[in-house]
């Protein structure tokens, strides 16, 4: 699913990743709100905020945080 923004759609807050390691070598945000809304997880590189981002399901977003956990 690709998102197309439009005046009426509020732009993601975003909320750094306790994974993070608050130096900015490593920094990943994620909208919770927005998936809260939608059921889309939004996850960016906060080095690059207006770059891309990516859009994972429920099930894709999960899948990240447990390999996440297991780099950390």
């Amino acid at each position: 699913m690709t998102l197309i923004p439009d005046e009426n759609t509020p732009s993601p807050v975003w909320v750094k990743s306790s994974y993070s390691n608050g130096q900015g070598a490593e920094c990943v945000e994620w909208a919770p709100a927005h998936a809260a809304a939608t059921g889309e997880f939004l996850v960016r590189d906060s080095k690059l905020s207006n770059g891309p981002h990516l859009v994972l399901s429920r099930q894709g977003f999960a899948g990240l945080v447990e390999y996440a956990k297991r780099l950390g």
